[in-house]
């Protein structure tokens, strides 16, 4: 069974997202005070006392609204309430009860889903206390008052959300699935991609550079297996930042790569590679996640022969440090080669968890220092005594030496060349530990 969802949902500007931050434990969902702030829902995991959940953070809710990106935030909305087991319906007691939450407590109705009323900003009983009655207008029950802000009543709350959750719903078992982060500069294409994959519209999209800011995780099935899609924010350099919205967008894209196994780097064809997608890529790549590289909008150039070639070539120089990571070129418009975006990632999540025995291992470093000889420093050489595999997720090795300082970055980086091309490892970083051993140790 899969993990109970409760949707926070209610008007912009609410409290939503300091809620949501507050319950989840940590800043996951931007907060501003600019209403509409947080455009699409976020999950995160959470638990209270021996209950576990997934809690959704939305895009706050102008039921009447014509504007495209509110009109698509309530579309976002309405999906959240569709999947969720149990609904917080967040609304703001120093505001008072207004026509549109009674238009947000019709929707709820007609979603007939459990539904508990939470009134925010209650952070001085003796005076907003009496205040909260107001809302038993909205017909959903007893209202419950909280402060997000000062996490006062948080746990009345819960304790009456978990009534509305059966505990066989819970998720006990570890989650294996593939996650998989999609990064990129602003309006490359990264949620049309998303969009592409997950086969319906679970991710705003319109033509407006920076449209999604956080990272929104998307559940897709192929061939009986699941992945987690998680679509970011497009990060853009620190000089183009005019919003604090924006550091959070970057943030945001940091912790998608934290918790993923597999990395999509996103290069818009029309503009080439550049600096900043190098910067993008050092961030999953400094983090030893598995990457893949996806240059988008390729029906859109002019192509000959070459094409393919010096697209890759260019590629290769700017991102030289990604050389292990395969290359696709794809259409989120068309279509073209999305369907083999899940071959890959299974490739790279394979190459991820492989082992390599010790004495096979030993053996290829063996063959290699014979082939070119370890480095020397006044006389005194580089001597590898032995290798074995520690860990994986990233692929790693912890290799033996003499003197640590007369191991180059050159010389490792030729030894993990020899791992390459004798084991694979596509897609995947390998992470290799030099540990000093004197010769009566070994």
């Amino acid at each position: 069974m899969s993990r109970p969802i409760v949707a926070i949902v209610g008007r912009p500007n609410v409290g939503k997202s300091t809620l949501f931050n507050k319950l989840a434990g940590g800043r996951i969902s931007i907060v501003d005070d600019t209403p509409g702030v947080t455009r699409d829902r976020i999950y995160a995991d959470c638990t209270w006392l021996d209950r576990s959940f997934t809690l959704i953070d939305t895009g706050g809710i102008e039921p009447d609204s014509s504007d495209v990106i509110l009109k698509q935030m309530r579309e976002q909305a309405v999906t959240a309430m569709e999947t969720a087991d149990a609904i917080i319906f967040l609304t703001d007691v120093k505001q008072g009860l207004v026509d549109d939450d009674l238009r947000v407590a019709e929707l709820l109705r007609k979603s007939q889903k459990p539904v508990v009323l939470a009134v925010n900003k209650v952070d001085n009983f003796a005076k907003y206390g009496n205040d909260v009655y107001e809302f038993y207008n909205l017909g959903l029950g007893d209202p419950i008052p909280i402060s997000a802000s000062e996490m006062l009543g948080l746990g009345d709350l819960l304790d009456e959300v978990m009534k509305h959750i059966p505990k066989a719903a819970e998720e006990d078992e570890e989650d294996t699935r593939p996650r998989i982060a999609i990064v990129g500069k602003p309006n490359v294409g990264k949620s049309s991609i998303v969009n592409r994959m997950a086969g319906n519209q679970r991710v705003i999209v319109s033509d407006i550079a920076g449209t999604t800011r956080d990272a929104i995780d998307t559940v897709v099935r192929r061939n009986k297996k699941e992945y987690v899609l998680i679509d970011t924010a497009g990060l853009r350099r620190k000089s183009k930042i005019k919003e604090d919205i924006e550091h959070y967008s970057i943030v945001r894209a940091v912790s998608a790569i934290e918790r993923s196994n597999v990395v999509i780097l996103v290069i818009d064809a029309k503009e080439g590679v550049s600096e900043q997608d190098a910067k993008i890529a050092g961030v999953a790549h400094d983090r030893n996640k598995g990457i893949l590289i996806l240059v988008n909008k390729w029906d859109l150039v002019e192509k000959d022969n070459s094409s393919v070639k010096k697209f890759t070539q260019d590629i290769r120089d700017v991102l030289s440090f990604l050389d292990y990571a395969d290359i696709l070129f794809v259409s989120a418009e068309t279509g073209q080669r999305l369907g083999q975006i899940f071959d890959k990632v299974d490739e790279i999540v394979e190459s991820c968890v492989q082992r390599v025995a010790t004495g096979v291992l030993n053996e290829i470093i063996s063959q290699a220092t014979a082939m070119h000889e370890p480095p020397s420093d006044k006389g005194k050489r580089l001597r590898i005594y032995y290798a074995t595999q520690v860990a994986v997720g990233p692929p790693t090795f912890v290799f033996f030496v003499n003197d640590k300082k007369l191991m180059h970055f050159s010389y490792q980086r030729y030894l993990e060349n020899q791992l390459r091309e004798t084991f694979g490892f596509k897609g995947t970083s390998i992470k290799i530990i030099i540990r000093e051993r004197s010769e009566k140790e070994q």
